[in-house]
């Protein structure tokens, strides 16, 4: 009987194991499978107020003429000074197989000295990508997320009222050419690129497929050859293998906002046997100063000012710290929290561990 209990909880250990690997979906892109990056230029109508200046943004009030000549309204001379209108920059990703007819989300930032765009609505606006080519076109009322009021002696601003978003705002009117029904083989492109992940992902491919289909070309492609035999063709191919999943293999790094005294360590950091010792050096400088007045019964005389300043240093008492070598990132962080130090103090302790030669890993400061 406990035999059998304890197999039974080898298994669940082992397949909880497997499960907290991650996939092949989370770590590779199919190469051509990807968003592209659409933007736009266009007018915002329909604001109380809050609109840009068209005396100090003059491409507001050159746009502003241009779409109204459309309609046959000549305003090129008359001194326009309405505050309804903003110019602004239209942004979209455009998902990839997206077919004609489709609608995507658009984000509308303000261009001009605006105030907010609650409120406005956004005029007829082409989308293009970055070689000028015309994917979809914008339109509709913006939703915006913050909000600014402001009265006489005071103003408050919640959130960026000059932001906004248009859901399903954008209407695709042209397709990507990408037809991959016919293709024999594909590409998986690593995230973050291992010679040790990617050899792991053909192998699980290899032994899914039952042959040698897959190969690492180098630290970031996979390559996947359709099988002969296989059913289901290239898409039904795609779908299957996704889903297996592969150990991730990582270098050990240690990552440093010093802007924020974010320290973020890989998993497999390690520190050989190092002693440390950190010490506080605080200095306090206090101005007492001191008022000097003339006798009672002094013929003249004026009061004096006299400086009285004081200055104590005290370097605070430490111990020297022994943290063993570590064979566990846990042990590694329940050894530096031992010394009991604040987050910046942590990060020089690591760079001085580095510097002597003693951290396994690679430091990247952000």
């Amino acid at each position: 009987m406990i035999r059998i209990i304890a197999l039974l909880l080898a298994a669940v250990l082992t397949t909880a194991a497997a499960h907290a690997n991650p996939r092949i979906k989370d770590i590779a892109d199919v190469e051509g499978v990807r968003d592209n990056q659409l933007v736009g230029y266009g007018l915002v109508v329909g604001l109380d107020g809050t609109g840009d200046t068209l005396r100090n943004t003059a491409f507001t009030r050159q746009s502003l003429n241009s779409m109204l000549e459309r309609f046959n309204v000549n305003v090129r001379e008359a001194d326009l000074r309405t505050g309804n209108v903003a110019a602004v920059i239209v942004t979209a990703e455009l998902p990839p197989f997206s077919m004609q007819g489709t609608r995507i989300d658009v984000t509308v930032s303000a261009l001009g000295d605006s105030d907010s765009l609650q409120g406005g609505v956004l005029v007829a606006t082409p989308l293009m990508d970055a070689a000028g080519n015309v994917y979809a076109v914008s339109q509709g009322s913006i939703a915006v997320g913050g909000f600014a009021a402001e009265g006489d002696a005071a103003s408050i601003t919640r959130g960026v009222p000059t932001t906004g978003r248009i859901a399903n705002g954008a209407l695709i009117e042209r397709e990507l050419n990408f037809d991959m029904s016919g293709a024999q083989a594909i590409r998986l492109a690593l995230r973050n690129p291992d010679f040790t992940t990617a050899r792991r992902m053909a192998e699980a491919i290899n032994a899914f497929l039952g042959g040698r289909v897959a190969e690492a070309l180098n630290p970031s492609v996979v390559t996947v050859s359709l099988p002969a035999q296989y059913g289901s063709g290239i898409v039904g191919m795609i779908s299957d293998i996704e889903q297996l999943r592969v150990q991730a293999d990582m270098r050990a790094r240690v990552v440093i906002d010093e802007a924020t005294g974010t320290i973020v360590m890989g998993e497999n950091v390690r520190v050989s046997t190092v002693a440390i010792a950190q010490g506080n050096l605080t200095i306090t400088v206090s101005e007492t100063p001191q008022v000097v007045q003339p006798g009672a019964f002094a013929p003249e005389g004026e009061a004096v000012v006299v400086p009285r300043t004081e200055v104590t240093v005290d370097e605070g008492m430490s111990q020297l710290g022994l943290i063993e070598e570590t064979v566990s990132l846990r042990e590694l962080v329940d050894g530096l929290n031992a010394l009991g130090v604040s987050p910046r103090d942590m990060i020089t302790i690591l760079q001085t561990i580095k510097a002597a030669g003693a951290l396994q890993a690679e430091i990247e400061v952000l």
